[in-house]
């Protein structure tokens, strides 16, 4: 099992962390960082066991035939990971497409 990340994706967990302090979610740089690594690490280590969901028709301009699961990171937010799966030599690969959370996606699902 193996989980990838788009270049688009990386690129926007590059800048959540800047985001999140800039608008005062967090205090401290660091505290963002951790966030955003926590986040991603979480994305790596339990996508495969997470009940996933097909994506609705909404998210296609992401990539054909998408799945997402949910990550629950306070009492306020959940971040959903839009993603592809496929074989490559007998291995799964989970590739991330799209991340979200329930403040900007929620109307969509």
């Amino acid at each position: 099992m193996k989980v990838l990340f788009s270049p688009e994706v990386q690129h926007f967990y590059d800048e959540l962390e800047t985001v999140l302090y800039e608008k005062e979610y967090f205090a401290y740089e660091q505290s963002a960082h951790e966030y955003v690594d926590d986040l991603i690490n979480d994305i790596i280590n339990n996508l495969p066991e997470l009940r996933h969901k097909p994506a609705p028709k909404y998210y296609n301009k992401y990539g054909k035939a998408l799945y997402y699961a949910t990550f629950t990171k306070s009492k306020r937010t959940q971040w959903y990971a839009f993603f592809s799966k496929y074989l490559e030599n007998d291995e799964t690969v989970y590739l991330i497409r799209y991340l979200g959370n329930n403040h900007t996606e929620a109307h969509h699902l």
